[in-house]
């Protein structure tokens, strides 16, 4: 989300024999054919987020680029002074199907199971919530850099909870709601309601203060307990 309001402001530039030179600014774009510059500037009132440039010369001058640089600032400011004036600060919310894009991370030894075998867990998923996934691995922590992108923040919430879910780690000493998803003859498989998919083995000896002498004395499938 944007905190401040930031935009865009093209100069271009003619140099027609080494010594005289011309910046124009404009937002149209007539000149990149016919000038040997393209610079583009955006940014906020606070400072310069990022530039493009392209240029046909040999070399750029400091004075050419000073001058460009300072006109970019003087346009960018008149811009966003008119901006300002329509809409005071950002919105809060974007629009319900407009892209997003949403980061996080995720612990390394979670990867291999959010991708899944030959990519079927996270083709899956895409599938489901209409949403583009790109994991990157981060070199210095060696975590999961995960970027969701899509349209239907419903879409884009299901991920970040699957990712939640698959990451959850119970703490000791806590009490969890969880259910019985299988039943075998030394224990229960059950999974935490708070991070579905999030399986365990609960094994009979834990199940009930007194002797156990079958699982389904305590426990049966689907039934939900602390």
């Amino acid at each position: 989300m944007f905190k401040s309001q930031s935009c865009f402001w093209d100069c271009d530039g003619f140099n027609s024999d080494g010594d005289r030179f011309a910046v124009l600014s404009d937002i149209l774009g007539d000149e990149d054919h016919l000038g040997d510059m393209d610079f583009k500037v955006t940014g906020t009132d606070k400072g310069i987020t990022a530039c493009q440039m392209d240029i046909k010369i040999k070399g750029l001058s400091y004075e050419i680029l000073i001058q460009a640089l300072e006109q970019a600032r003087e346009g960018r400011l008149h811009i966003l002074e008119k901006m300002t004036d329509t809409i005071e600060v950002p919105a809060e919310t974007i629009k319900p199907h407009a892209p997003k894009m949403i980061s996080c991370t995720i612990p390394n030894e979670y990867i291999g199971p959010f991708i899944g075998p030959g990519g079927k867990e996270i083709q899956n998923l895409q599938r489901e919530t209409s949403t583009t996934i790109v994991i990157n691995e981060d070199p210095d922590t060696q975590e999961g850099i995960v970027e969701i992108l899509g349209t239907d923040q419903e879409g884009i919430d299901k991920v970040l909870a699957k990712i939640d879910a698959l990451t959850f780690k119970p703490e000791k000493d806590e009490v969890y709601k969880v259910k019985a998803i299988k039943i075998l003859e030394f224990g229960a498989v059950v999974e935490y309601l708070e991070a579905p998919g999030n399986e365990v083995l609960l094994h009979i000896s834990e199940m009930a203060w007194q002797r156990t002498n079958a699982v389904t004395d305590v426990v049966n499938v689907g039934d939900e307990f602390e």
